[in-house]
């Protein structure tokens, strides 16, 4: 499919954000005062950051509004109720924090929702049978994996960032690898989905459209093996293998910016693959797969 700007950066920041107000949530001794102001602060800067980037995929406000109603039905708007909810309750848990006074169930209660929050969003795609390599138990598991490892480094737990880093590099890696797999795998192709199957294998006389359309230019995005390859190892530098340097290094503060940048962009570079390589079974139609 393609990799949608609005996506990519809402993907990464609010995942990011929401990430952080999870481990802000359980900490057992929550920052207060002014350092709880500027931890809340860049988390709520990262989650609204990326929220408003993808109401701008929607193109139009009266589609967000929306969304909200139709949560029964709608991964969607499971998303849009959960992100209230959890900014709502980390405000709530955040005031007393400002004042010295931490209400710790109302922060693991703003945590849960927010991992809630961020598996609602994986979910979206997961819930796609027509995109075999999002429909698989790992997308989820993905999101929220890299959703606590960003807010880990966010909130400076070393030791905790540092397994997330390598779990989400392995995980990663082998969600490339079998994701590779999925669309054969899924046993979807031209003769099954014409019923002509035990006929032969047919193909398309004619190609159905003679220029560019919608889904041409939105579900039927192709990327070269070799050009994926690379943007994978580079994927994987920057998300975990640099960060996980970078936090040994002193000055701990400065090195340690550079590893959440380094993983952001890594990040960054992931979810456009995660985009880009979703092979939406309409290609078919068009003999693009």
């Amino acid at each position: 499919m393609h990799p949608a700007r609005s996506l990519l950066a809402f993907t990464t920041l609010s995942g990011m954000g929401f990430g952080l107000l999870f481990w802000l949530g359980i900490d057992p001794t929550p920052p207060k005062g002014w350092v709880a102001l500027a931890f809340f602060a860049i988390a709520y800067a990262l989650c609204l950051g990326g929220l408003a980037a993808s109401s701008l995929h929607l193109r139009r406000r009266e589609r967000a509004l929306r969304a909200f109603s139709q949560w029964r039905t709608s991964w969607l708007s499971r998303e849009a109720w959960g992100a209230l909810a959890a900014l709502s309750f980390s405000g709530a848990y955040a005031l007393p924090l400002l004042i010295g006074v931490g209400v710790l169930p109302l922060g693991w209660l703003a945590a849960l929702l927010s991992l809630a929050t961020v598996g609602a969003t994986a979910m979206i795609y997961a819930q796609l049978r027509t995109v075999p390599r999002w429909h698989h138990w790992s997308t989820p598991a993905l999101f929220l994996l890299l959703s606590l490892t960003g807010g880990a480094l966010l909130s400076g737990r070393v030791l905790i960032c540092s397994l997330l880093l390598v779990a989400s590099a392995a995980l990663q890696a082998w969600v490339w690898w079998d994701g590779d797999r999925r669309f054969a795998r899924s046993g979807t192709t031209l003769a099954s989905a014409t019923g002509l199957g035990d006929r032969g294998t047919p193909r398309a006389l004619f190609p159905p459209h003679t220029g560019s359309n919608y889904l041409l230019d939105e579900m039927v995005f192709v990327v070269g093996r070799r050009h994926a390859a690379k943007l994978r190892v580079i994927a994987l530098v920057l998300m975990s293998g640099l960060p996980l340097v970078l936090l040994y290094l002193p000055p701990p503060h400065l090195f340690g910016l550079l590893a959440l940048v380094s993983h952001a962009a890594g990040v960054l570079v992931s979810r456009w693959l995660f985009f880009a390589e979703a092979e939406h079974v309409v290609g078919l139609y068009y003999g693009r797969r």
